[in-house]
């Protein structure tokens, strides 16, 4: 169910009308979509500002879900998407969309205003086992946002069987747990 707070081009307004509301401060961008400028932004809203471009078959990952999760202030440029369905999906994605063929397990699943989305544990887990310099700033702000999180991360890529880059990734998060959530909010 879509949100009451999101509102798309061309649904009840164009874009030209949503831009105008825009500069006059009524709303402001979020995603794909537009929110009344006094709406609190939150994992849900962000999520179902995704909707179009996932629908029912996809989940965002990796830095998309870092935004989601509050991990990022601006959504990333391409969506990181995986299948939240275990067919395979015949269909061409658009430049927007960084398509990975993988199923996502259900279980590192939430569903997030209306939108599946890799919970927060299995996102740091994929941000630090992606390894590059955005992916891995991501992480930091996602864990200085939920310190809470490392634990858990690093019980999931040890519970894994084979997973690339699973050593560095859980090094990595080693290190971070080592030197506390208040050193990682300060840097």
């Amino acid at each position: 169910m879509a949100s009451p707070f999101l509102y798309f081009p061309g649904d009840a307004l164009s874009l030209a009308e949503l831009t105008a509301a825009r500069l006059d401060g009524h709303t402001v961008d979020l995603g794909d979509a537009f929110i009344p400028a006094d709406a609190v932004e939150t994992p849900a809203l962000r999520a179902g500002s995704l909707a179009a471009l996932l629908g029912d078959v996809l989940a965002a990952t990796h830095l998309s879900a870092a935004w989601v999760h509050g991990g990022l202030h601006d959504p990333p440029a391409r969506h990181t998407v995986q299948r939240a369905v275990p067919r395979r999906l015949h269909r061409t994605f658009g430049r927007r969309l960084v398509y990975r063929d993988l199923c996502v397990e259900r279980d590192d699943l939430w569903l997030l205003g209306g939108v599946w989305v890799t919970h927060p544990v299995r996102t740091l887990a994929d941000l630090v086992r992606t390894g590059d310099d955005e992916n891995v700033r991501a992480a930091r702000m996602l864990v200085r946002a939920h310190p809470d999180l490392i634990e858990p991360a690093r019980a999931h890529l040890r519970e894994r069987r084979s997973l690339p880059n699973k050593k560095a990734a859980i090094a990595l998060l080693e290190g971070w747990a080592a030197v506390g959530g208040e050193v990682l909010r300060r840097t």
